[in-house]
């Protein structure tokens, strides 16, 4: 499968073809399960937290699209997983380059040789698998919360093979890799994304209350 490229480098603000609002309005076409609705929202969120964090601040809006309709086609077509997307993708008019982004973070899983190459991709990559185990990790504690969640906590988890078995701790291990990071870094900064975005929801429902 042949897909349009990100530059490598930072290459300043992308055009993604379709708007925040017009993009979670696809996802909810397509995805009706309460868990896959909010999934969507994690990843995003966490792609946000991350572009800023590695520089691509201005490509912030891109890489949370990618994050938002990474699983578009998951709940309908869990077996063309990543490749009824392209055919949706091309009806909607997105950008090419999210197109592949998204593709590319079920390498080695579906029916495509599309590798994770630009940060965004590989962030997609390990943080996909990731925001599951954490949001999984989360269910289990008193707080049901990511803010007192701490790294060694959830490295336990990693190590449990039983616990939320579905979290692929190979993809997990193999995004770290790819990005050039200790498991326990890409642990922490996904900590503190999902951290940041439940922060803002609250202090957002605060403000609604008051």
């Amino acid at each position: 499968m042949i897909l349009d490229r990100l530059p490598v480098e930072n290459s300043g603000r992308l055009n993604p073809g379709i708007t925040r609002k017009e993009a979670f309005a696809l996802v909810e076409k397509y995805n009706k399960e309460p868990f896959h609705l909010q999934h969507a929202s994690t990843v995003e969120a966490v792609m946000r937290y991350f572009a800023a964090k590695l520089g691509y601040g201005s490509e912030t809006d891109f890489w949370g699209l990618v994050g938002l309709l990474h699983d578009l086609d998951f709940e309908q077509y869990p077996d063309e997983h990543c490749i009824k997307v392209c055919e949706i993708f091309d009806a909607e008019g997105i950008n090419p380059q999210i197109k592949r982004a998204v593709v590319s973070h079920a390498y080695g899983f579906t029916q495509n040789d599309v590798k994770p190459e630009h940060q965004m991709e590989k962030v997609l990559y390990a943080a996909d698998e990731l925001t599951g185990l954490i949001g999984a990790a989360i269910l289990m504690r008193p707080s049901r919360s990511t803010l007192d969640l701490t790294v060694q906590s959830l490295k336990k988890k990693y190590k449990d093979k039983k616990f939320a078995a579905g979290c692929s701790r190979e993809v997990i291990r193999e995004g770290a890799e790819l990005l050039g990071w200790e498991l326990e870094h890409l642990m922490d900064e996904t900590i503190k994304a999902m951290q940041q975005n439940e922060q803002r929801d609250r202090e957002n429902l605060s403000n609604i209350e008051m």
